[in-house]
């Protein structure tokens, strides 16, 4: 009896010291954004070192780019994906047209893992949820057994972006990769990049090339400049939308131009063309209302850039035009509004075109005056809510911050985090904003090293505010996450600057 006893007391040590224990599921908590609701279920699922994946209900273009880019990001945590028919796979992404195309479901079980989506953007965000979760638990025990758990989820903002100034500093495609990379861990869906400005003209326009060979040779401080291609800016474009990220192109104007007009001397009024400059004050530089070379220059640029830009977005720009008349800015915006329409797109334009002709068809960016916000909005306008008191990453994060500027105020992790885009402008309804977004401008940056120190991890803040409803972020939850996800992030080798209290 005694020797029954210790065999099955062997058989039970060895069956329980052979089967994974379950995970309590607490790395679901750590998820950022948060995800609209979270199950948990019983069972657990193991990934193996070879994983199987299937793509069902994907059209040709969308499962060629989501396989390429899934396979790119496989491989973590010893991790590594291999395509198979969906009977056959462990990891399943399905189509399903009653969700919204951003909207995924997902469910972990002892039989494997499906992500549900309506459509492919959608899958590639529930595929981000995995990561995060995998990436979270990397360092257990226990890093590739994962709790049963039905996730369902959708974002509250269809425009979640982020901006990099390219022009005061240039940075080359390659950073700009690295940054995209980075940010699409946390459902970012847009990059706006800011592309001219007095300091520098960073795209090639064939029609007017030397806005590149002259504009584009300084930036801020006197450094050498650079500019993309138009083959490099095709190439940015597609990585970035293999990873479900529209690229949104800017041309600032008619203010912020001085490259521009150092580049031509006719788009001058007085026919003279200004020397290249490499401050950092604004307002000083204008097109030339008066002059028809004006409107081919924008012409020509806009329609460039159109063909280029396969999103629905170009910036145009319209901010601190100071030495602008009221007359003559009008007449430049409108024409620029209107072209932009022409090519088939649809205008966003820094919060001061609201003095100009827009309607339901214009995108107005809230960055600094809550009048022109609602004077855009009375007039039709959709919105994008990006203050620079909390959305501008330029900003320090207090007085021993080495680099940024500080004329919006510090910028600390809370208070880039804690606040609602529906509750700063009075009068206006929450259904006329599309997004939101964080920005760098780049005066003080000149390394990735530098964008990764202003950006992270107050973007992670912002991501969440333009995918998670107001409802259910809570700042003391944001910190406790935040901690967890600061490890994320050292797993991917993406610096950060870090306060106190983490």
């Amino acid at each position: 009896m005694l020797r029954s006893l210790s065999l099955l007391s062997l058989f039970t040590l060895l069956f329980v010291s052979c089967t994974p224990t379950v995970p309590d599921g607490k790395v679901y908590e750590q998820l950022m954004p948060i995800a609209e609701t979270v199950e948990l279920k019983d069972g657990s699922f193991t990934l193996e070192g070879s994983t199987t994946f299937s793509l069902d209900g994907f059209d040709q273009e969308a499962a060629s780019s989501f396989s390429t880019v899934l396979l790119g990001q496989g491989g973590i945590h010893n991790v590594n994906l291999i395509q198979a028919e969906e009977n056959e796979a462990a990891l399943r992404f399905t189509i399903d047209t009653d969700l919204e195309e951003e909207a995924y479901e997902l469910n972990i079980d002892s039989s494997g893992i499906t992500v549900e989506a309506g459509a492919a953007a959608g899958a590639y965000f529930g595929w981000q949820t995995l990561r995060q979760i995998l990436l979270l638990q990397a360092d257990t025990e226990q890093a590739q057994v994962l709790r049963a758990v039905h996730i369902s989820d959708q974002p509250h903002y269809g425009y979640r972006s982020v901006m990099l100034d390219v022009a005061r500093h240039f940075f080359d495609a390659p950073t700009v990769k690295e940054l995209i990379d980075q940010i699409t861990l946390y459902k970012v869906n847009t990059l706006h990049l800011h592309l001219s400005d007095d300091q520098g003209w960073r795209i090639e326009i064939k029609k007017w090339p030397n806005l590149t060979a002259h504009g584009g040779l300084t930036e801020v401080g006197g450094g050498e400049g650079g500019y993309y291609t138009q083959e490099q800016y095709n190439d940015l474009v597609a990585y970035a939308h293999n990873r479900f990220i529209t690229v949104v192109p800017e041309i600032d104007l008619p203010g912020h131009t001085n490259s521009a007009l150092s580049s031509y001397a006719e788009l001058n009024c007085d026919g003279v063309a200004p020397d290249l400059y490499t401050g950092i004050e604004v307002g000083f530089s204008t097109l030339c209302a008066d002059k028809e070379i004006t409107y081919t220059f924008l012409s020509d640029v806009f329609e460039e850039l159109a063909e280029m830009t396969p999103g629905p977005y170009l910036h145009i720009g319209g901010d601190e035009s100071h030495v602008t008349k009221e007359d003559d800015y009008v007449k430049m915006v409108d024409f620029a509004l209107s072209k932009v329409k022409e090519l088939g797109k649809t205008p966003v334009g820094w919060d001061e075109i609201s003095h100009g002709a827009i309607d339901q068809t214009t995108v107005s960016q809230y960055w600094a005056s809550q009048e022109n916000t609602k004077k855009a909005y009375d007039k039709g306008a959709q919105l994008i809510i990006s203050p620079a008191i909390h959305a501008y990453l330029d900003m320090k994060y207090d007085s021993l911050t080495p680099i940024g500027l500080k004329w919006a105020g510090y910028l600390p992790i809370d208070k880039a985090y804690d606040w609602s885009p529906d509750q700063l402008v009075e009068g206006i309804s929450p259904d006329r904003i599309i997004g939101t977004e964080a920005l760098l401008w780049t005066e003080t940056v000149t390394t990735s090293e530098d964008i990764q120190y202003l950006m992270f991890p107050r973007v992670l803040g912002i991501a969440e505010i333009g995918w998670t409803s107001s409802e259910q972020r809570d700042l003391a939850s944001y910190r406790e996450r935040l901690k967890s996800q600061l490890k994320v992030l050292d797993q991917l080798g993406v610096g950060y600057y870090s306060d106190s209290e983490e």
